[in-house]
């Protein structure tokens, strides 16, 4: 490991790479939860259809999937400051672009470079942190950044409804760069540097560009019911494992897979997580089509998932800590699929208090008892020397998830073309894919409940998963 001398949290240099790192992190959070809400304007404004808003989601979260794990790598051998600056200024770039996008296509591609961006940004944050902070302060420092990023999450469908009602969709985007600009300037000045000697000299370019062109092409024949594209993306990841299988240093070891309960966790983790994707991608266009929100409110309504994510994430993780984590990710998706249930009540003349606050609550309380104890699944089926490749598996199999629901459920459920913006449609549409979801949450709890079996973690391993991933990890509110 080559770094500066660990730095105290109190010292100026602690404090200016916390305020860096915290402010990069919200930056990609606050897309990840701002998006959705700006879509029915957004596709309004730029005469897109269905498909339209699709690869707009898409777009980001196929480049973060694909790339985050790379981004890593490179952060480990060519210096994690240099990435984090790269990302941060490459994800600025991007926003600008999407800001400014005068048609939906522009827009994705936009969208698909700020996915590379965040790709390389992500995995430096929390990186810095681990790397140049004091080990007596890591555990305060880390808690700072995950209870602030946690804040980032809670405020920011709020506060982009605020931007859509007040500005434009668009300030949703561009109000990235004059932050950008910030961060770089305390990267630059303040922050250390530090690389890790023993990372792997080679670089898989062919695992990136096969997993990447194999999950580009899978979600092309989703998105439009291209069944040959479809099969020639299977095919394409297909050749992605074979290259994992016979090259020395892999982008994923297929040998982690051999420990059962780490294979399982990350079944659920997909399963789960696509249920999660569909569920925000339609609830907020539904609140607002359907039930006639404005883009504040229906970024509101959310609102008491997060706050529960972060009230109750903690002892969760703590439960599963001590009881092991087969229980509480069986008893989560249970209970979220409750709450998708209750959302089969919110129609045209839905009221907040009685239709939509109990389904978002009972939802909220299957997140947080579910997302912490699955991290710490990951991490306690992964030697401690391989936790932060296990992280970011994990994070890269979430956000496949979320991708492949965005692009199969408007067609599986009826919404097609302009569709979204017809409140019968939508409504109909609405109803199938929570049927759909809750179904595939009902699947993550058999599948945990079979084949998780480990029982309660070490102190060491309770640690590291603290460490490594924060209260909303791998991804507390999908994109």
């Amino acid at each position: 490991m080559v770094s500066a001398m660990p730095v105290r949290m109190a010292s100026s240099t602690g404090r200016w790479l916390l305020v860096a790192t915290i402010l990069g992190s919200s930056i990609a959070m606050l897309d990840a939860t701002v998006v959705n809400v700006a879509l029915p304007r957004l596709g309004a404004d730029l005469d897109a259809g269905v498909t339209g808003l699709q690869w707009t989601l898409n777009g980001y979260t196929l480049a973060l999937a694909s790339l985050i794990l790379l981004g890593g790598a490179l952060g480990d051998r060519w210096g994690r400051r240099r990435m984090f600056v790269v990302g941060v200024g490459w994800f600025a770039a991007a926003s600008a672009l999407c800001g400014v996008a005068p048609n939906v296509e522009l827009l994705v591609v936009a969208r698909i470079l700020q996915g590379v961006g965040g790709a390389l940004l992500t995995p430096g944050s929390l990186a810095l942190i681990s790397a140049s902070i004091d080990e007596r302060d890591r555990g305060r420092a880390i808690g700072a950044w995950s209870g602030i990023g946690g804040v980032a999450s809670a405020i920011g469908p709020i506060f982009g409804g605020w931007l859509v009602d007040a500005v434009s969709w668009r300030a949703v985007f561009l109000i990235n760069v004059p932050v950008a600009v910030v961060i770089v300037w305390i990267a630059v000045r303040h922050v250390p540097e530090s690389r890790d000697e023993s990372a792997a000299r080679r670089i898989d370019v062919p695992g990136v560009v096969l997993a990447s062109a194999g999950l580009a092409a899978l979600t092309y024949g989703l998105i439009t019911s291209a069944a040959i594209t479809s099969v020639l993306g299977l095919l394409v990841l297909g050749l992605f494992v074979v290259q994992e299988r016979r090259v020395h240093e892999p982008l994923v070891p297929l040998s982690m897979f051999a420990d059962r309960v780490f294979a399982a966790s990350n079944l659920v983790t997909i399963t789960v997580y696509a249920a999660l994707g569909g569920t925000f991608f339609l609830f907020v266009l539904h609140l607002q089509v359907v039930v006639g929100y404005s883009p504040l409110q229906a970024g509101a309504a959310s609102l008491p998932i997060t706050v529960l994510m972060l009230l109750l994430s903690s002892y969760a993780g703590a439960l599963g800590e001590r009881i092991g984590p087969r229980i509480p990710m069986t008893l989560g998706p249970l209970i979220g699929a409750l709450g998708l249930v209750l959302m089969l009540r919110i129609g045209p003349d839905a009221s907040y208090v009685t239709d939509v606050l109990p389904a978002v609550t009972v939802f909220g309380l299957g997140l947080s008892t579910m997302v912490a104890p699955l991290t710490t699944a990951v991490l306690s089926a992964a030697p401690s020397s391989q936790a932060g490749l296990a992280s970011g598996i994990n994070n890269a199999i979430a956000r496949t998830g979320q991708l492949l629901a965005v692009a199969a459920l408007p067609a599986l459920v009826g919404i097609t073309g302009s569709g979204y913006a017809d409140p019968a449609i939508v409504n109909d549409g609405f109803r199938g894919a929570m049927l759909i979801c809750a179904g595939l949450l009902v699947a993550g709890a058999i599948t945990a409940a079979v084949l998780v079996r480990r029982g309660p973690v070490t102190h060491e391993i309770a640690v590291e998963r603290q460490r490594r991933c924060g209260v909303d990890s791998p991804a507390s509110y999908p994109e």
